[in-house]
């Protein structure tokens, strides 16, 4: 039985890390379409929703046979619940690429506004965000995820700069304002994939250690 259990998980997070797969891949391809104006990339993109979306039921589902079949103990129930609450932050990670995509769509119908300096930049960081908050859950790593976590006001300054360059170019040409402005959703969505890979990352460290940082004011370990 306990063999049977320990081979559950391991299966529950193998489905986990090819959902990560997945969410990371649509996230590269999605801002390599606006970055190329590939058509292409932007269709793969949203051809792959439904895979995603169909692995986050699955997931869904084990996580509550565990639940209702096993008596798990703090760490495994922590591993669990983890597991749960990641799950939920890749779908969403797989929507935002979906946003992301669905913006490069109609920003090939326009001229570029400008070269892309800052977004190609906040592309890679989100991404090796989601990329390493998923290596720590791997590897049980919480030096990896903390790491994560200190990336994340680069994000946000990053955002705050495209937001500043766009608005200035659309007050002084109003031919870009429809490409500036969808550009600014990119640069949003972007920012929420690296909040997401931020919780993944919370979560890792909650799974490992039994500490919730996600308020560090209230900062608490479990057994």
């Amino acid at each position: 039985m306990e063999r049977h259990f320990e081979r559950d998980l391991e299966e529950l997070k193998e489905r986990l890390l090819w959902m990560g797969s997945l969410a990371e891949r649509a996230a590269h391809q999605a801002v390599h379409a606006v970055l190329e104006a590939d058509e292409k990339l932007a269709q793969a993109v949203l051809d792959e929703e439904n895979a995603i979306n169909e692995l986050q039921i699955e997931i869904d589902d084990r996580v509550v046979q565990l639940l209702a079949l096993q008596q798990l103990m703090a760490a495994d129930l922590r591993f669990v619940m983890a597991i749960a609450r990641i799950n939920n932050e890749l779908e969403r990670i797989g929507d935002q690429a979906v946003n992301i995509a669905q913006s490069a769509q109609r920003i090939m119908r326009h001229p570029r506004v400008k070269p892309y300096i800052d977004l190609p930049r906040m592309g890679d960081l989100a991404e090796k965000m989601v990329r390493d908050s998923l290596d720590s859950l791997v590897r049980r790593d919480v030096v990896l995820a903390r790491a994560v976590l200190s990336r994340d006001d680069q994000v946000d300054h990053l955002r705050d700069q495209i937001f500043r360059d766009l608005l200035s170019y659309m007050m002084g040409d109003s031919s870009v304002v429809f490409s500036a402005f969808e550009l600014i959703l990119v640069a949003q969505n972007l920012e929420r994939i690296a909040d997401h890979a931020t919780n993944i990352a919370e979560d890792v460290i909650y799974m490992v250690v039994g500490s919730d940082v996600r308020h560090p004011a209230l900062e608490r370990h479990n057994p």
